[in-house]
């Protein structure tokens, strides 16, 4: 009767997941264009590298890019990785809760999971990267395949760090998970860490600068001036390299300072003036920004872990924060697809749950976290492993904004949400 039953189940589940891969086209196509998607669309063009934007989703796109040009190819890849990672996920559960898993496919049908999967950013495409290397890991842990799974499972976590390099600190705890999906011994996770992350730092630079010649754009340096900013705004001192009049010293302390992002000081009114100083004195992307960031650092170390958690609170548990794209490009205040009535739909469903906790990052990062704790003691056991190694780099990929954070943008957290609800399941399986 259980056969039959996870037999059933396995139906069940692989119709489910060819319905919304259609719904899933059906009210997203052609996709949603933001500016990231923009300019990387813009330099395929140009065949320009650089490493502002991932020079890896350039190649990318412009490979798929002849099967639907423009959003559309990098769309079909998204919604197609996207269900079959939870497919993947859903037919191994099904194996010891055929009922349990038929809840991930309708989970990915929920906001705030179904809201981002066709709009055109890495950090989707990432998440749904890591989602389908762990997914076939879970797969194939105790059968023949598993060294291939390895294999595959690898090449789509580096290929998510070469999307986001600020994955680093979170890879190696997946990564460990890859390599043992059955069996997460902590002792061997610890040693694989620091190895398996400067392998990652390296296949870095040499794809990046070796392989592809991306240009050095110092994406870095955005952190830096947002540091700064912040500095100077809780300690009361322009810390800004450079020469400036009174007042531009006091709308940098007393008033530019968002800890939304720091596009404040780049492209926002009136505050836009520290970029246009700081690149026409040819400071931005110099060492002397550099020296600055750390002489204001060590001057005002308060100031510095006071703008950090204000920005990591913000991220967390703002409610300000973006969400799902809608702006047009050439008109911030028209909606870009308000002659699609179907994403229209999705939208008023988004904006009515936008208040709730489940479009709040904190929540996310609380729930893998809850699943680690329980996860940890069932390590020893597939789901355990499983559950651990998604929910344990989803926690570490979101405390790593604590340092880099530039901008709490909900999409930051995808990763997390992708995690938690398939960790989630999968440990609710061992248990069942």
């Amino acid at each position: 009767m259980h056969v039959f039953d996870s037999r059933r189940a396995a139906l069940a589940i692989v119709a489910m997941c060819v319905i919304g891969f259609v719904l899933t086209l059906w009210v997203f196509w052609p996709g949603v264009q933001t500016f990231d998607a923009f300019y990387i669309y813009k330099d395929m063009g140009t065949h320009t590298y650089g490493d502002w934007q991932s020079p890896v989703m350039i190649v990318l796109w412009s490979l798929i890019d002849p099967i639907a040009p423009g959003t559309g190819s990098l769309l079909l890849l998204t919604v197609t990785l996207y269900w079959l990672a939870f497919a993947i996920v859903a037919l191994t559960v099904a194996r010891r809760a055929p009922l349990l898993a038929l809840v991930l496919p309708l989970l990915a049908l929920t906001p705030p999971a179904f809201v981002f999967v066709g709009i055109i950013w890495r950090d989707v495409l990432f998440g749904i990267s890591w989602l389908l290397a762990a997914g076939l890991m879970f797969a194939a842990a105790t059968s023949r395949l598993r060294m291939p799974a390895q294999a595959l499972a690898l090449a789509l976590l580096a290929f998510g760090v070469l999307l986001r390099p600020n994955a680093l600190a979170a890879a190696p705890v997946l990564a460990a998970y890859i390599v043992w999906p059955s069996h997460l011994s902590w002792k061997r996770a610890a040693m694989l860490y620091l190895p398996a992350a400067l392998a990652l730092f390296g296949l870095v630079q040499f794809v990046y600068y070796g392989v592809l010649g991306a240009a050095r754009q110092q994406p870095l340096h955005s952190i830096m001036v947002f540091d700064l900013g912040g500095i100077s705004h809780f300690a009361k001192d322009n810390v800004f390299p450079g020469p400036w009049t009174a007042d531009q010293t006091k709308l940098i302390t007393e008033d530019c300072y968002k800890p939304l992002a720091w596009d404040v000081y780049w492209t926002q009114e009136p505050c836009l003036f520290v970029m246009e100083q700081l690149e026409r004195d040819k400071l931005f992307a110099s060492p002397v920004l550099t020296e600055a960031w750390k002489a204001a650092i060590v001057k005002h170390p308060a100031a510095y872990v006071r703008h950090r958690a204000t920005f990591m609170v913000t991220f967390l548990a703002g409610s300000e924060n973006m969400t799902m794209w809608s702006r047009a490009l050439d008109d911030p205040d028209k909606i870009v697809f308000a002659d699609n009535p179907r994403l229209m739909a999705l939208k008023a469903a988004h904006d009515a749950l936008l208040p709730t906790p489940i479009f709040r990052a904190g929540i996310w990062l609380l729930l893998d976290i809850f699943v680690c704790a329980f996860g940890w003691r069932r390590r020893d056991t597939t789901p355990g492993a499983f559950a651990f190694g998604v929910c344990g780099s989803a926690v570490l990929y979101l405390l790593t904004f604590a340092a880099v954070g530039v901008a709490t943008d909900f999409r930051y957290a995808y990763w997390a949400v992708l995690a938690g609800m398939c960790g989630t399941v999968a440990l609710a399986a061992r248990r069942a």
